[in-house]
């Protein structure tokens, strides 16, 4: 009998009284010292952007007498060109590189997954327009298309406050296409299964076939690959707007915050300015590509408990 998906072998062996994919594969990831270390730097990261902020004594607010401070037992990271708080700068900025990476994955799963999954069940000439859509996206420079999208969203004065949903989507629309073919990669090789052919017997509608038998096989691939699209989000956020062309002032992101050190002065005698910034987009990068590695891994039916 032909070899059914790992995710059905398991509901077998669960009926027969033994472990599910989702039980190995946590037991596989809280096995793996760096998955462990990911969500610990992670976790730090999420408090010390959303919650820190409310247990800091100063305010967003310019302050010129105090500018370009070293740091201090008042300011602890120092103060900026404003005269405004770098460690509390630090936490906002997290808030916006973190929802801007959280938001854009969801958007590029969202389409990924929906345009991959009717591509690989349908197939025929749906399957030709989407895959040749893919390919002309994926054939574009993705950081040439934000620097031109970023030059626009500045032609045409969009409002600081608005300009981050904007960035949100456009990072997610230009990333869907990997997810797209893996999805539709996964489905190809799925709806030959024979738990398939027995859902066309049972005259089950698309969508139900669709929802409730091959998504719950491609979802351990989904999960990994939003998990490594955050990253790729966090850092597509930082190149723009260190380029000046996403998140503008006054709104801060970590992008932004690193652009100082394109002054020679800020880079030489000021580095309380760029350093922290940068070192919080390479903890936060690390972490969620420890994270997502750990659980390929962890999902990984080859791999031992």
């Amino acid at each position: 009998m032909e070899r059914l998906t790992p995710t059905l072998d398991y509901r077998k062996n669960r009926k027969k009284g033994g472990t599910s994919l989702w039980q190995d594969a946590f037991r596989r990831f809280i096995r793996n010292k760096y998955a462990i270390l990911g969500l610990v730097i992670l976790t730090f990261m999420v408090l010390f952007a959303f919650i820190g902020p409310y247990f800091s004594p100063h305010q967003d607010v310019p302050d010129v007498t105090k500018a370009n401070q070293p740091p201090s037992k008042e300011h602890w990271l120092g103060t900026d060109n404003l005269g405004r708080d770098v460690l509390l700068r630090l936490m906002l900025a997290g808030r916006i590189s973190l929802t801007i990476g959280i938001a854009a994955t969801l958007i590029l799963l969202l389409i990924g997954v929906t345009l991959g999954s009717i591509s690989g069940y349908y197939g025929g000439w749906l399957d030709v327009i989407i895959m040749r859509i893919a390919d002309i996206i994926y054939a574009m420079p993705g950081l040439p298309i934000l620097i031109v999208m970023g030059a626009i969203m500045s032609d045409l004065k969009i409002p600081p406050a608005h300009r981050i949903y904007y960035v949100m989507f456009i990072l997610g629309i230009i990333s869907w296409v990997g997810v797209a073919r893996l999805v539709r990669s996964q489905i190809l090789s799925l709806k030959e299964q024979e738990f398939m052919l027995a859902t066309e017997v049972l005259g089950l509608r698309d969508s139900k076939k669709i929802i409730k038998h091959l998504f719950p096989n491609v979802l351990p691939t989904v999960i990994v690959a939003g998990t490594l699209g955050v990253a790729s989000s966090i850092i597509s956020e930082s190149a723009l707007s260190f380029l000046g062309l996403g998140v503008v002032p006054p709104t801060p992101s970590w992008g932004y915050m690193l652009s100082a050190a394109n002054n020679m002065i800020d880079f030489a005698k000021r580095p309380w300015l760029w350093i922290p910034p940068g070192v919080a987009i390479m903890l936060t990068v690390l972490a969620i590509n420890f994270v997502g590695d750990a659980l390929r891994d962890a999902f990984d039916p080859r791999q031992k408990i």
